[in-house]
């Protein structure tokens, strides 16, 4: 799954009446029902009366799925009718979040066979905004350790790993490089609050090569389950900022960015170097090599695990499914190219030559990326406080 930039929000009646008519209007057509007349005209008083309006949970899955088919950085659409959607909105205090946040961890690993899953707390308020939300970017993500002039665990996850002691997270007493973060959960009504990960729930996968015995000892391992938690969910004219949702990993993700990326776990040369190459030239394409031996431990290891993964070639043929679909449908393919194209044997991939895809901003429903890290923006209590301060 995946996202753009968020857009701005959709504040005046007028925004937010049209938009819910588009999507009531879709709705009804898609699924063949009767009765979008009224249910329209119950809406357009909703609205006009409070400034927003409650979807019906049929609605709100209904736009959940629609809003993974329209991601257009997502290669895995083919699956959007699957999701699951766990419908919380009447939740809205942190200890009660934390509680379903978990049950979330637990129904979508599913013994390993990672399931889609999203639940959809509280809809953001039409005037002070979101009611609560997530300052992870993802449920399971592990430290980053700023030791001096050593970076130690995930560089991407410096700032929030400093964050969550600001706040008063107790740390290891000894930092490693899988170390797992806690949560951090704000509400409208409550203040940014830790909440320790229930590590019973989170799954993990020591990586192994079928054919370096070495692999194992570079002591690398990775999570099952990539949790989204920072995205809005926008259906309707109606946000949801706290919406956290999964897919399962391609392989790449994990082989190529976490591990690979020199801003990130940086192994090539440590993988290069068990497997006795030349690094003295580019030419000699040694980050290739051990770029795909890493991509294949991951694979390997996840499925001797029997945690649910994809290669690339898999999912771009699923993906090539998803665009006929749609095709027949009479519905646009909207993709960024540069995310539905994994970076290991990039050129045997089908979506690679499939270059027709609709480049415009997809439409909502859709999940929409935050424009700065949630922990480097005010709180929520500090926006509904009309100084912007929060007294006492």
């Amino acid at each position: 799954m995946g996202g753009t930039a968020l857009p701005p929000g959709s504040s005046s009646i007028e925004e937010v009446t049209a938009a819910a008519v588009e999507f009531l209007s879709m709705y009804y057509a898609e699924r063949q029902l009767q009765g979008a007349a009224e249910r329209i005209a119950g809406v357009r008083e909703e609205v006009a009366s409070t400034g927003t309006y409650w979807h019906t949970p049929a609605e709100l899955a209904y736009g959940a799925r629609v809003a993974w088919r329209h991601s257009a950085r997502c290669i895995g659409r083919v699956r959007w009718s699957g999701l699951m959607v766990r419908d919380r909105r009447t939740v809205t205090l942190v200890a009660d979040i934390a509680v379903e946040l978990a049950e979330h961890l637990r129904v979508a690993d599913n013994g390993g066979r990672v399931r889609p899953v999203i639940t959809v707390f509280a809809p953001d308020h039409p005037t002070t905004g979101p009611r609560a939300r997530l300052w992870n970017d993802q449920l399971i993500r592990y430290c980053g350790w700023q030791l001096g002039d050593r970076l130690l665990g995930d560089p991407a996850q410096v700032g929030m790993a400093a964050a969550a002691l600001r706040l008063g997270w107790q740390p290891p007493s000894a930092p490693g490089p899988f170390d797992l973060l806690p949560w951090v959960i704000e509400t409208a009504d409550e203040d940014p609050t830790v909440v320790q990960l229930p590590v019973h729930l989170v799954r993990e996968v020591a990586l192994t090569h079928p054919r370096y015995g070495w692999f194992a000892e570079l002591g690398l391992r990775w999570y099952a389950l990539p949790v989204i938690s920072n995205m809005r969910l926008r259906i309707g004219g109606v946000d949801y900022s706290c919406a956290p949702f999964n897919g399962h990993y391609l392989g790449d993700e994990i082989g190529s960015r976490n591990l690979s990326d020199v801003d990130r776990y940086d192994q090539l040369r440590a993988v290069a170097a068990g497997l006795e190459l030349d690094t003295s030239s580019t030419s000699a394409l040694w980050r290739e090599h051990a770029a795909l031996v890493i991509n294949q431990a991951v694979l390997h290891s996840f499925q001797a695990a029997g945690v649910r993964i994809s290669d690339p070639h898999t999912e771009s043929e699923l993906f090539m499914r998803f665009c006929a679909a749609e095709e027949r449908a009479g519905r646009p393919v909207y993709g960024d190219w540069s995310w539905l194209n994994g970076s290991v044997g990039w050129a045997a991939l089908h979506a690679v030559h499939h270059r027709y895809y609709d480049i415009r901003t997809p439409p909502d429903p859709n999940f929409w990326h935050p424009t700065r890290p949630s922990f480097l923006r005010p709180t929520l209590q500090d926006r509904h406080h009309p100084t912007g301060r929060r007294e006492g």
